[in-house]
């Protein structure tokens, strides 16, 4: 059986929560559920069981310290064009960069073939469907300067993806601590 994977950080619930209340006031947007927020590190995309387990092994031996990071300002994709997603960013991180730098070359020596796009870290929380332009301009000028308090990443997972008729449904595969107390320069 295939399944469809991605590695992801999650957030905070009191960071969930804080998003929560910037989810409304945008006509024909479909609202991330808050259960479903998170940050990709990397997308795997669809493997047979077989790869499946070697990458859930595989991805055990990342040995990385906890970091904090913050959220900070709002856009959208695609920067021309008409908006469809809007996203939250992330205040520059050195230490989420090194983490995403890591999981994909462990990863790519595995054989996984992954996408060549920069890692531009961001949490989507809406998609959006001929929303008017104005509206999205009206919005993002509304929160933009959103940001979160610091929070702490302590672990990253691997989640399995089924796309549905209302979104995908996000399952965790496997849970990954983050506990080395090390340099992270000696990554």
């Amino acid at each position: 059986m295939k399944k469809r994977l991605f590695v992801a950080l999650d957030l905070p619930e009191s960071i969930t929560a804080r998003i929560e209340r910037l989810c409304s006031g945008l006509p024909h947007a479909r609202w991330v559920p808050p259960e479903q927020l998170h940050l990709t590190l990397c997308f795997i995309g669809e493997v047979d069981g077989a790869t499946f387990q070697d990458i859930r092994e595989e991805l055990s031996s990342v040995i990385f310290p906890p970091f904090a990071m913050r959220l900070d300002g709002m856009g959208f994709f695609p920067p021309r064009g008409k908006p469809r997603v809007i996203w939250l960013g992330v205040e520059k991180n050195e230490s989420l960069h090194l983490l995403q730098h890591k999981i994909d070359t462990l990863l790519t020596h595995y054989g996984v073939v992954l996408e060549k796009r920069k890692f531009a870290p961001h949490i989507t929380i809406a998609r959006l469907n001929n929303t008017p332009a104005s509206k999205v301009a009206r919005y993002l000028e509304e929160y933009s300067l959103f940001c979160t308090e610091s929070f702490f990443v302590k672990e990253f997972r691997l989640y399995s993806s089924l796309l549905g008729q209302q979104g995908a449904i996000h399952t965790i595969e496997q849970e990954y601590g983050l506990n080395h107390t090390g340099d992270i320069a000696e990554q």
